[in-house]
């Protein structure tokens, strides 16, 4: 068994449960920092006891885990939309403007950044998150390599896989930017993107 689940013979009533603990810890881990929130501030937070919280999460690393699986799973989804594209490469440059937004909202980064990181110092969240990088990246790359042909472009695996990982650097990149400069320019920030994604996705 993962560190991020456990059985319970309801499913459902346990999955309702698991998104309260959820919920409650990213109010709390954004208010408090991972440290800082204790388990009987999410189980307040919850409105249910501790005791109970540890029915679903064994500890605050579970809790993270989840977090983490959660966003493997949007990011799956948006994968998986572009797939469907008849281009995939112009769509991801069709999707900077809002994606360049989304990633400067202080309610999208900071439960991003106290999970990057906890997994500074925890192995075990390094692990996870890892994990998780791996399994994207695998999904990110075929797209890739797909929309390259398309375009008759190169798409050896060690020109895409650094294309790759400079577009994933420039967007992960939005949280820390945001917090140094929160009056940055969004506009000519999003110009600067599109000029940077075109180069990468059709150069």
């Amino acid at each position: 068994m993962s560190i991020t689940e456990k059985r319970h013979h309801d499913p459902e009533k346990a999955l309702q449960r698991r998104r309260q603990v959820l919920d409650a810890a990213a109010e709390c881990f954004s208010r408090s920092g991972f440290h800082g929130a204790s388990m009987a501030e999410i189980s307040k937070t919850a409105g249910m006891s501790a005791g109970h919280i540890y029915n679903y999460f064994d500890n605050k690393d579970a809790i993270i885990a989840a977090f983490v699986e959660e966003n493997v799973e949007r990011v799956s989804a948006m994968m998986r939309d572009l797939q469907m594209q008849a281009d995939p490469l112009q769509a991801l440059v069709e999707k900077i403007p809002q994606s360049v937004r989304d990633d400067l909202d202080p309610r999208t980064w900071i439960l991003p950044l106290e999970i990057t990181a906890e997994s500074s110092r925890n192995p075990k969240i390094a692990c996870v998150v890892r994990d998780a990088d791996r399994r994207t990246r695998e999904q990110f790359l075929a797209i890739l390599k797909a929309g390259r042909r398309l375009h008759g472009l190169p798409d050896d695996d060690a020109l895409l896989e650094g294309r790759m990982n400079a577009m994933i650097t420039m967007f992960q990149g939005l949280p820390v930017r945001a917090t140094h400069c929160p009056d940055l320019d969004a506009e000519q920030l999003i110009a600067s993107f599109q000029i940077a994604l075109r180069a990468l996705l059709f150069s």
